[in-house]
């Protein structure tokens, strides 16, 4: 799979220069041009790396990265034409993971990004499990989408489990009630509706995108893709 990663850079010459670059290099990039819909992509969007300018229109760099660390460890590299030390111990401070002035080498920031990539890769483990924007680790119990932590009860986490395993897959409620309850429970399918509302309560209704979905006469199904609920 691609990584991809999200450019945040003002001017445009150079936000464009290196989505061309890393697009040649194979990642899958998107970019914006200002603070605010940068951190609105950051903090929704299912992205490995992000570049990140100082002097942004709207919300400056250094804010940017505050509101991106209360929520999500992505890897942040700070790329701006400002060379004071105050200014890298403050991005360094705040959480970014590395620190290039402009101008720059395109081959040393190619490598500085391999190298954020490389640290985060070992949180990604085999009890974590990755769908779309949403990462669940098994062993914590820890549910965060788009970087946003999220607090589930102990069935809703297994029937969250469950559709991730099965994701892209048409459930029917029996077997979703065979998967997430047991061959021994004796309720009614009913349950399972019930308990697929409070989990998109909590997983879809505060996000754009809608990954939980109803298919008439059949179940539900966990897809990207959105057909009429």
């Amino acid at each position: 799979m691609k990584e991809k990663i999200l450019i945040i850079e003002d001017e445009k010459h150079i936000a464009r220069f290196l989505q061309l670059e890393f697009e040649h290099e194979g990642y899958t990039v998107t970019v914006t041009y200002d603070g605010v819909s940068g951190l609105k992509e950051a903090l929704e969007g299912d992205y490995d790396l992000v570049l990140l300018d100082i002097m942004l229109p709207g919300i400056d760099g250094f804010e940017v990265l505050k509101k991106i660390r209360e929520h999500s460890d992505i890897p942040v590299i700070m790329l701006t034409a400002k060379y004071e030390v105050k200014d890298k111990v403050e991005g360094l401070d705040i959480g970014a993971d590395d620190y290039v002035t402009k101008p720059f080498s395109i081959e040393e920031l190619f490598a500085r990004v391999r190298a954020a990539l490389r640290k985060k890769k070992p949180h990604l483990k085999k009890d974590v499990l990755k769908y779309s924007d949403i990462i669940m680790d098994l062993t914590t119990h820890e549910v965060r989408r788009a970087g946003i932590k999220i607090e589930l009860t102990k069935k809703e986490f297994d029937l969250l489990e469950y559709l991730i395993k099965n994701a892209n897959i048409a459930l029917t409620r029996e077997k979703i009630l065979e998967g997430v309850w047991g061959y021994d429970y004796y309720g009614d399918t009913n349950i399972v509706d019930v308990y697929i509302r409070y989990l998109r309560s909590k997983i879809d209704d505060p996000f754009d995108r809608k990954l939980i979905h109803t298919i008439r006469g059949v179940g539900y199904t966990l897809k990207e893709d959105k057909d009429e609920d």
